[in-house]
């Protein structure tokens, strides 16, 4: 079988890796636009449910990505400037972005997938450049921005729309202990701030405030810069006055996008060029990674018949698609409405209704699981 996947981030390269590992003989390339040592943003998210499903797919990478991780055991949330610990079920961890690429190239080029770094490409019909004009499956594993996805909107029945929140991802020096959701007014502003070490020497630090705080402060006619320092003066308690470090962090509104259908005809999106997943759940690579798994799983399974394995892919791994991609949307929806359980909740009711807020934790799991946190909930919180 011949593979060429568009996109050359961590579902891309994972996707290559594991079909190459199993069938040697398939030719796998990846095409992706920027050089091997470029990387946008900081640190990833890498929960320990999720790096099991890595394990279970392929040990030898998941090895080598578990060396390079930063963990942790716990999370701070700060409302009204009460702090409450919650301490994880399951280790936590993040790993610089730029490592996670490094180790998967790696792993993929040791296979013998074949990576076309700064090759952009604008229509599928670009593929003949690779000599990849009859590949049996494309894969657009090439984000929010997929070129795969554009070129047939209404046969994979795209649909696209942005949140009201603002938000920029930076970096910092200030390697904090544990990593943390400030949630804080200032000039009659609602803002938040979500950070985590994801090293020894570097952590990752999101910005979000609402709209109404956007227009009402006038956010919109500030410069990058002035925006930057003014959230350095909200979370100055945090940063201990190390600044923040910009990389492309622009100003944006969190695009949704959905496709009704994940195929048409040899074509196929995973990651985010299929479902976008909001960062608040921490699981976007995640979620993309498990897309990779469960595409290979599918096409090595499907004796050569690229259509069957395509088909079986959606068809069977869409339930548990759907159910993160849910939990994504109740999770961006709470954020969307941030003032007002800011400006109504004290910090007990906060974190309970931060915790519940997808649905996938109920009262039950509540106590199973974060017997600690419901001690510092009770009689605070009334359904406890």
């Amino acid at each position: 079988m011949k593979v060429a996947i568009v996109g050359g981030g961590p579902s891309g390269l994972y996707l290559g890796l594991l079909l190459k590992r199993r069938q040697p003989d398939w030719q796998v390339d990846v095409i992706e636009q920027n050089p091997a040592d470029a990387t946008f943003g900081f640190g990833v998210v890498l929960a320990d449910t999720g790096m099991l499903q890595l394990r279970d797919a392929d040990e030898h990478s998941y090895n080598a990505l578990c060396d390079a991780m930063h963990y942790n055991d716990r999370q701070i949330i700060v409302q009204r400037e009460k702090p409450i610990e919650v301490k994880l079920n399951v280790k936590g961890g993040a790993i610089p972005r730029l490592a996670l690429l490094k180790v998967l190239q790696g792993e993929a080029e040791a296979v013998g997938v074949r990576i076309h770094f700064g090759r952009r490409i604008d229509t599928t019909l670009d593929l003949a450049t690779f000599g990849l004009d009859d590949a049996d499956v494309v894969v657009g594993a090439d984000g929010i921005n997929s070129v795969v996805r554009r070129q047939y909107p209404d046969a994979f029945g795209t649909t696209h729309r942005s949140l009201s929140n603002h938000f920029a991802w930076y970096g910092t020096k200030r390697v904090f202990d544990a990593p943390a959701l400030v949630f804080r007014k200032f000039n009659g502003g609602h803002f938040v701030a979500h950070y985590y070490a994801y090293s020894d020497e570097m952590s990752t630090f999101v910005a979000e405030c609402d709209d109404a705080t956007w227009e009402r402060l006038d956010l919109g006619s500030m410069t990058d810069d002035d925006r930057q320092q003014l959230f350095e003066q909200i979370f100055e308690p945090e940063l201990g006055g190390l600044p923040l470090i910009s990389n492309k962090s622009n100003w944006r509104q969190f695009p949704v996008i959905r496709n009704a259908r994940w195929t048409s005809g040899r074509h196929v999106l995973i990651g985010d060029a299929l479902a976008s997943a909001h960062f608040s759940i921490g699981s976007g690579t995640r979620i993309a990674m498990a897309d990779a798994i469960a595409l290979a799983r599918a096409l090595l399974a499907c004796d050569g018949d690229a259509a069957a394995g395509l088909a079986a892919f959606e068809e069977d791994h869409k339930p548990q698609k759907n159910k993160l991609i849910d939990a994504s949307e109740k999770s961006y929806m709470w954020y969307e409405d941030i003032a007002q359980w800011m400006d109504n909740s004290t910090p007990e009711e906060f974190v309970y209704q931060f915790m519940t807020r997808t649905g996938r934790i109920d009262d039950a799991r509540l106590r199973s699981e974060f017997p600690e946190l419901v001690q510092q909930l009770a009689g605070n919180v009334g359904a406890l």
